[in-house]
């Protein structure tokens, strides 16, 4: 990691710009009528002020990276729930405190060097320190090629005989394997995976779930091996045309899965997310077994050891290689597009423990020194620390708070800094890609606003960058908390039509005169 005094401090707007984003305006030769940006704010305005959501609450801020003005604020400090927004800082903190070049390094230890005939004596150990890249899913590649790196390196070090153990050492990170403020619910569904220093494609794997003859049991099929998981089939086939329900749920801290529902018989085959418990035990688990099936003989187990455990790697052991992550910018893209929890919560637990000094406890949680790194990030660049309240990284706590003034200082900010084009082309892009690939599509919008959604039961939000039809650039932060929508709609619907407004304006504000403010300021 760059000691803090050694970073950069970021370029101006203008410059970074210019150099490192490139904005969407209008297509060339279309004339584009001249509108004030009262008319703007008025037809924002209407929207907000629509009946159905009088219960509900908006925090909205809208400004121009041209100019620097205030074009549209609505209780923009109001602090509310960002769910995913909750992303965009920790990308932010990692870009700025590790840089787009850093790699997690992932050493790999023997408890003894391989002798002359290539023997460890003791036990390999995989000493995790929070690699989200140890996938396949959505990757094209087999799962067995997850592990192609760890072979590699046994192979290079002369390793062909291992009497002791495949142990996987998730103890980089301290604390349990939930984020703070998530919910029992959580922990059941692939977007709560337990977070661990050594992860195993996200965490979850996938059962297939085939209808069989009316009457008989469903065919429940794991399509991962070596989970630890065991199948409690309760699910049963039905006659064809009857009604599908179907429920799976696995208690916290056991590996039974249990299954329930009716399957009609005429329904297609599917596959079902499965959390899976302690995964630095599946990772060890399934690396042994990789390591036989490549020709190197393991006499022992497989085992893991996670906080609080001791650590296994002490001073005795010898190095015999690692394993190196790609680079942050495409792991924080990675998180960003998708929005995933669980890389997110392992960017940001690696960022917790590189920020750690030794004046902290050691009972004090990664996730804790994370966040103490969030604040400091925020104050160090005079950004409004506390109009941000997280208790974890990835939004999915409830109690998360931040406010539409906090997010949009934050995304001014990061147009500027040196790694403003990995921080923006992160995000997703209306139409085109991640958790925004089916909205704004067919609208000016498409291909053109790039922005951070977020959603929880109650909360939604969308974050980002946008050009409007006049080529004026604009950064913007829309959050809706509590809003009870009519069957139908989504939420997002209404997020989405303000955006597709500000791509679609024609104006500009002139750089004398005042902001342009809505109600509730």
């Amino acid at each position: 990691m760059r000691p803090f005094a050694a970073r950069c401090r970021p370029l101006s707007i203008a410059h970074a710009l210019a150099v490192s984003v490139v904005w969407v305006a209008a297509e060339p030769g279309t004339t584009v009528a001249p509108q004030p940006v009262a008319e703007l704010r008025a037809r924002i305005e209407a929207h907000v002020g629509i009946p159905r959501f009088s219960p509900a609450l908006w925090g909205i801020k809208i400004v121009s990276l041209n100019t620097g003005q205030t074009w549209y604020e609505h209780h923009a400090d109001r602090l509310l729930s960002p769910a995913s927004n909750c992303k965009l800082y920790v990308g932010a903190l990692a870009l700025d405190l590790l840089g787009p070049d850093y790699r997690i390094v992932t050493p790999i230890f023997a408890t003894t060097a391989p002798d002359a005939s290539g023997t460890v004596a003791g036990d390999v150990i995989v000493s995790g320190r929070g690699d989200p890249s140890w996938k396949a899913r959505g990757t094209g590649r087999k799962f067995a090629d997850i592990f192609e790196p760890f072979v590699t390196v046994l192979q290079k070090a002369g390793v062909r005989h291992v009497r002791g153990d495949i142990v996987a050492d998730a103890t980089f990170f301290r604390g349990p394997p939930n984020g703070a403020g998530w919910t029992a619910d959580d922990l059941d569904d692939y977007y709560g995976a337990e977070i661990s220093a050594i992860s195993l494609e996200q965490n979850y794997a996938e059962m297939r779930v085939a209808p069989a003859a009316p009457g008989e049991p469903a065919r429940l099929t794991l399509l991962h091996p070596a989970t630890g998981l065991e199948l409690d089939n309760r699910a049963m086939t039905v006659a064809a045309g009857a009604e599908r329900e179907f429920h799976t749920r696995r208690l916290f801290g056991e590996n039974v899965v249990h299954v329930f529902g009716r399957i009609p018989a005429d329904t297609p085959a599917e596959n079902v997310d499965l959390t899976v418990p302690a995964p630095a035990r599946w990772f060890a688990q399934a690396l042994r077994e990789v390591l036989i099936q490549r020709g190197i003989r393991v006499d022992g187990s497989a085992r893991h050891r996670r906080w609080p455990d001791p650590p296994a790697v002490n001073d005795h052991c010898t190095r015999l290689g690692e394993v190196s992550s790609p680079p942050l910018r495409e792991l924080v893209a990675s998180f960003m597009k998708a929005s995933q929890n669980l890389e997110t919560d392992l960017v940001f637990g690696h960022v917790g423990e590189n920020a750690r000094n030794d004046e902290m406890p050691e009972w004090r949680t990664s996730e804790d020194s994370a966040l103490n790194a969030l604040r400091e990030f925020l104050r160090r660049y005079e950004l409004p620390a506390d109009e941000v309240r997280f208790d974890e990284g990835s939004g999915l706590s409830r109690n998360n708070l931040a406010s539409a003034n906090a997010t949009v200082a934050l995304l001014k900010f990061m147009a500027s800094h040196p790694a403003a084009k990995d921080y923006i082309d992160s995000l997703p892009v209306a139409g085109i890609d991640g958790t925004l690939r089916r909205r704004m599509k067919a609208t000016v919008a498409e291909n053109n606003v790039r922005a951070k959604t977020g959603t929880l039961r109650w909360s939604n939000s969308l974050s980002g960058y946008v050009t409007t039809a006049a080529g004026e650039r604009l950064v913007f932060s829309l959050m809706l908390n509590r809003a009870v929508m009519p069957p139908g709609r989504n939420a997002r619907e209404d997020l989405d039509a303000i955006a597709v407004m500000l791509a679609s304006f024609g104006g500009r504000e002139e750089p004398s005169k005042s902001a342009v403010t809505g109600s509730g300021n």
